[in-house]
């Protein structure tokens, strides 16, 4: 019964990740992202420029920015600029993680990490597996919703 529970609440946050990616001024790829802990909502983040720079991601040959921050990052970030912490927290992102940001995870004190889509490169994802951080891999469109 706690699993189904949990996994509501996984998918829940996921999809509210997938809003927040909408927020992305980025053509390329919109990643949302989401920090929960202690069951409420600390952080938000989506992917895209500083703050203070024009809101284009990508060049004119459609690559991306060096320095576009991740949805992750941002998230995390976020955090850093609060009373609150990530200790324990659970991050919920629209794609895995790449290897930059999963060094900020851990750092970051994330446990666990729930994620709808697969990013090309998976050294993040095997970074956190021996980090022993916790992965879930979810597909949003369960329950056709």
């Amino acid at each position: 019964m706690k699993e189904a529970k949990q996994k509501r609440y996984d998918l829940a946050y996921l999809r509210m990740a997938e809003q927040w990616a909408d927020l992305s001024h980025c053509s390329r790829k919109k990643v949302g992202a989401i920090i929960v802990k202690d069951q409420m909502i600390i952080s938000d983040g989506y992917n895209g420029t500083p703050a203070g720079f024009d809101n284009c991601c990508e060049n004119d040959l459609g690559e991306t920015h060096w320095y576009v921050l991740h949805a992750e990052a941002n998230a995390i970030l976020k955090v850093a600029k609060s009373t609150n912490n990530c200790k324990g927290a659970t991050l919920y992102l629209t794609l895995s993680p790449c290897k930059d940001c999963s060094k900020l995870i851990l750092q970051a004190g994330i446990k666990r990490v729930v994620f709808a889509n697969t990013y090309k490169d998976c050294s993040g994802i095997d970074f956190l597996k021996e980090a022993n951080i916790e992965l879930t891999q979810l597909d949003t469109t369960i329950d056709g919703k």
